[in-house]
């Protein structure tokens, strides 16, 4: 029987205060449903690393080491038992987070000008990574396909034949913020277009871990090793966004070599503690996450079951996230912004996510089921309004 640990309790009455960025932008009496945090209390087994290790602070045996000592066997660890990978601990490098390890890849691997696919909708973040280091984005668009999302491969194989210039693939999986996990056919032709078009693919799957069954979750490496970097963290399965750990998983020897020839503080490490919340949490965390799944399963039906017809949704394969479509309701500005002011409620701005966001918002579901059902009427009520 899977442990309590007591997530799906809490209420807008017994929250708490909360310090972090998700609760204090939000604002008295707003519910917040946008940036990517959990509500729930952190797993008992992380906290409980955390503290013991606060006792001894000083410099950690693993300080000079790329991929922050323990944390690369760990990882490999994981892949092989949750997803049959069998990850090369030598081939892991440690660094704050996704995005700085995205920006170092591409810093290294590509060149001012030179134009980077990916699926859009995409992660805000990603879209401001692109503008900055002047890597154009070639747009990959998702579409609605029956009950979820897809892409076309041949517009993409075109796409890719009209952009001699582009020689990377940002593959999110699962994606943000549709909350897609594509599919072994899917992922087998996006592996044949890199052959193809000589890519290297960046592969974000930190979402990995919120995959629910029937769909699973494919490392892009298991199909393409020798073209693939895979970026992931403990950070989102287990509500660690504040503690600055992800790895990175450098499949082609000349990535490799290019990273190793770097100077060894240049682009930074993990904290210690962040070091610590990571491993504990994927030794130790899996009856934490495995009441968390089962309270995000029922929310991301919840949200279907209580959104008005008028607002399109698809339910996703993964991710604690919902991809809210307001187009059809005519709405007189940004729907975030309509529903922060007539809901109470603080959802993501879809323009921020690039092409494909505009008449859209973002849901995040990861909170108990009280809070939830409240944050729904509150939506529900002021589209009754209009």
């Amino acid at each position: 029987m899977t442990e309590d640990f007591g997530l799906d309790d809490l209420t807008l009455d017994t929250v708490g205060p909360r310090l972090g960025l998700k609760w204090t932008e939000a604002g008295d009496g707003v519910i917040p449903a946008w940036v990517a945090d959990m509500d729930f209390p952190t797993a008992p087994a992380i906290a409980e690393a955390i503290i013991a290790r606060a006792g001894d602070l000083g410099y950690p045996r693993w300080l000079t080491d790329p991929a922050a000592g323990p944390l690369a066997e760990v990882f490999a660890e994981r892949m092989a038992t949750r997803y049959g990978w069998r990850a090369d601990p030598a081939h892991v490098h440690a660094f704050t987070d996704v995005n700085q390890a995205l920006q170092v890849l591409l810093h290294l691997t590509t060149r001012p000008g030179e134009a980077v696919a990916a699926h859009v909708p995409a992660y805000s973040p990603f879209i401001s990574t692109f503008t900055s280091m002047d890597r154009p984005l070639l747009a990959v668009p998702m579409v609605p396909d029956g009950e979820s999302w897809a892409f076309d491969v041949r517009r993409l194989a075109a796409d890719l034949s009209a952009a001699p210039h582009c020689r990377t693939l940002l593959l999110v999986n699962p994606h943000n913020p549709t909350g897609r996990a594509f599919t072994e056919a899917e992922l087998t032709a996006l592996a044949e277009l890199a052959e193809r078009h000589d890519l290297l693919v960046l592969a974000d799957e930190i979402h990995a871990d919120l995959t629910y069954a029937p769909a699973r979750h494919i490392p892009f490496a298991t199909l393409l090793p020798d073209r693939t970097v895979t970026f992931t963290s403990a950070t989102k399965a287990f509500n660690l966004g504040g503690v600055r750990c992800a790895v990175a998983h450098v499949g082609p020897p000349a990535v490799r070599a290019t990273l190793a020839a770097q100077p060894a503080h240049l682009y930074g490490s993990p904290n210690l503690l962040g070091v610590e919340a990571t491993l504990a949490a994927w030794r130790h965390g899996d009856p934490w996450l495995s009441r968390v799944l089962a309270i995000l399963d029922r929310n991301r039906r919840m949200v279907a079951e209580r959104l008005p017809d008028t607002v399109g949704y698809r339910v996703p394969d993964a991710t604690y996230l919902g991809w809210l479509d307001f187009r059809g309701l005519s709405l007189p500005e940004d729907p975030a912004e309509f529903l922060r002011r007539e809901a109470r409620v603080l959802l993501s701005s879809g323009p921020s996510f690039g092409p494909g966001g505009d008449g859209f918002a973002r849901l995040n579901f990861a909170t108990s089921g009280p809070i939830m059902a409240e944050a729904l009427s509150r939506v529900s009520s002021a589209l009754a309004r209009l």
